[in-house]
């Protein structure tokens, strides 16, 4: 399924300010990790509808990634 456009672009900032206000980080760190992240490219592709999640789901996914990044695996 593909998302209007602009709609995604409103749910990557939400995502991204919640990220932050979640983390503590500024808001260009959260940029910086939401568009380094797999669960953007998932999103900006339709895969699984992953844009259709909650904004709360999509920031615990990123916040998941970081930490398994951060383990090395």
């Amino acid at each position: 399924m593909t998302a209007n456009k602009n709609l995604l672009r409103m749910k990557f900032a939400r995502v991204i300010e919640a990220y932050a206000a979640r983390t503590g980080c500024s808001l260009d760190e959260a940029l910086d990790c939401f568009y380094r992240s797999q669960t953007y490219e998932l999103m900006r592709d339709g895969i699984s509808d992953m844009h259709c999640m909650s904004d709360e789901y999509l920031v615990d996914e990123l916040i998941d990634e970081k930490n398994l990044k951060g383990t090395g695996k």
